[in-house]
């Protein structure tokens, strides 16, 4: 009897110009194409951080518990690795004829990663896999067929070649200073010691002590669930657990009677998230210039020197002849480039990118993280980054690490 052999498994690569979302669409509705054919009549599972989101905010709003119904967990407590693992899970319990894996390893530090990667070498053995990838170095090794996804068109064998020199001739450009400074003389912008945080009986950080400096570039790491988002929101104001801690943020004693708006005017921030509340028709101009009143959108009049500053922004991104064009339209690049100006427009004290380069394709990715190293050696702004992937070229001057203890995550400058 000759032994079964494997099923076929595919890898889509993706860029700024690939129309990924109704090539999913079409996948899930049968729309197959013929490289595809064996898969018809099969119904498929999405396995992205997209379903794990929407299923999210069906806990939040409805109560109606998809991922997790067997336990008394909910889907916000979760690490990301934990979500990704309930999802998988729950595909598999539906009878999916194969998956589509879209970008899996996105927000997954390398522990989980790796743990995903031996649980889809298992599932490969009987179940048809279709990878949508971003990034060169996380395709799957079992992987026989290769395409490219440009616009709506599937181009086979189609790698594009990696061009790690790219860079916008605008990057070129000197950055433009802010038209509203932020003056500081302390030593500290942001002081913790001996911080600890607690929910019920799951400790997420012990003993935390870091000192961030104006001007300086960290880099913020640690594993899925180990209390970085925690930490971030100790920074912006927008935990109450930081109240009766020994925390200076930008030169006052945490709960002496700063609003939240004292502290976050002295922030620029940027995650992926945010583009979904910019949902409004707003010009590529407005979009950045909204970031000196930090709202959404742009609703008063700006001066000429705010005018100026945004053209000159312009320029340095390389989209000055782009200024009235929908934000909406522009590639996933260009809104992280975009999102990454609006931050740091008001030229704040404190920059913070929270996985910012999640989902980007190598070529736009390396073009953010040149801005981002443009602006830690060009402004005192101080930045800290947060991102589970190491990204080639980024260059963190000091490096703060959370490692994960039962008693809660420990610090270390590393």
């Amino acid at each position: 009897m000759t032994p079964m052999s494997n099923p076929p498994h595919w890898a889509v690569f993706t860029d700024n110009t690939s129309d990924k979302s109704a090539f999913v669409g079409r996948l899930m509705r049968g729309y197959l194409p013929d490289a595809f054919g064996v898969l018809r009549g099969k119904k498929a599972g999405l396995f992205s951080t997209y379903e794990v989101n929407r299923m999210i905010e069906e806990e939040c709003l409805h109560d109606n518990k998809i991922l997790t119904a067997a336990t008394s967990q909910n889907l916000q407590s979760m690490s990301s690795g934990e979500r990704k693992k309930a999802l998988l899970n729950h595909l598999m319990a539906q009878g999916n004829g194969y998956l589509i894996l879209d970008n899996p390893f996105d927000n997954l530090d390398f522990g989980s990663q790796e743990t995903l990667k031996k649980d889809l070498a298992k599932l490969s053995v009987e179940l048809p896999l279709v990878q949508l990838i971003s990034r060169r170095s996380d395709i799957l090794p079992f992987i026989q067929h290769r395409f490219r996804l440009e616009g709506k068109n599937l181009q086979c064998n189609k790698e594009k070649p990696e061009n790690s020199d790219l860079i916008f001739p605008g990057l070129l450009h000197k950055l433009p200073e802010s038209p509203e400074g932020h003056p500081f003389d302390g030593e500290f912008l942001i002081r913790f010691k001996n911080v600890s945080v607690s929910y019920e009986s799951r400790h997420i950080l012990k003993d935390i002590s870091w000192d961030i400096r104006p001007g300086e570039f960290w880099e913020l790491r640690g594993t899925n669930g180990s209390g970085k988002s925690t930490l971030l929101t100790m920074i912006t104001g927008d935990n109450p657990k930081a109240y009766g801690q020994n925390i200076i943020l930008f030169g006052r004693k945490k709960g002496s009677g700063e609003s939240i708006w004292d502290i976050k005017s002295n922030i620029g921030y940027f995650t992926p998230a945010m583009i979904d509340r910019f949902s409004g028709y707003h010009s590529l101009e407005h979009m950045i210039l909204s970031g000196l009143m930090d709202s959404i959108g742009l609703y008063v009049i700006p001066s000429e020197a705010q005018m100026r500053t945004t053209r000159l922004w312009l320029e340095v991104l390389g989209m000055d002849g782009l200024a009235g064009k929908l934000f909406h339209d522009l590639t996933q690049g260009q809104q992280r480039l975009v999102m990454c100006a609006r931050a740091m427009i008001k030229h704040p004290l404190l920059l913070i990118l929270d996985e910012p380069t999640a989902g980007l394709d190598d070529e736009s990715a390396h073009l953010f993280v040149t801005l981002v190293n443009k602006i830690a050696e060009e402004q005192t702004t101080a930045i800290v980054f947060v991102s589970h992937r190491k990204e080639p070229g980024l260059n963190p001057r000091l490096i703060f690490q959370l490692t994960s203890e039962e008693s809660g995550s420990r610090g270390a400058v590393i």
